[in-house]
């Protein structure tokens, strides 16, 4: 597989590489979502201190969790067959949009 024709689009990714880029891009905006949610929720931060003793190490450990869960489930079907490029736009897209997903919420909040 050639860099260029790959990058172009010419060539779909791995199953394994597109299934776990795809669980990437949903992992990083459940990640805001899971932020958002233990800010809002009065005791659900204190119930991920329970878990673990801290609260960002449940938070990052659930993260991890839905990762390799999710890349393992979709790596089993169809769905994870793309052309490179469309998944190089899922994982970029999701990445800008958590970003400024989390710095509006903060910055309202």
């Amino acid at each position: 597989m050639s860099t260029t024709n790959a990058v172009n689009g010419g060539e779909n990714a791995g199953t394994t590489a597109t299934a776990f880029g795809i669980s990437y891009a949903i992992t990083a905006l459940f990640n805001v979502l899971l932020v958002i949610v233990k800010e809002n929720i009065p005791g659900f931060q204190d119930g991920m201190v329970a878990i673990t003793g801290h609260h960002w190490v449940t938070h990052g450990l659930t993260d991890i969790v839905v990762f390799v869960v999710l890349g393992i489930i979709l790596s089993r079907t169809s769905v994870a067959k793309m052309p490179v490029s469309s998944l190089i736009n899922y994982i970029v897209a999701s990445t800008v949009v958590s970003g400024l997903l989390l710095v509006g919420y903060f910055t309202v909040a």
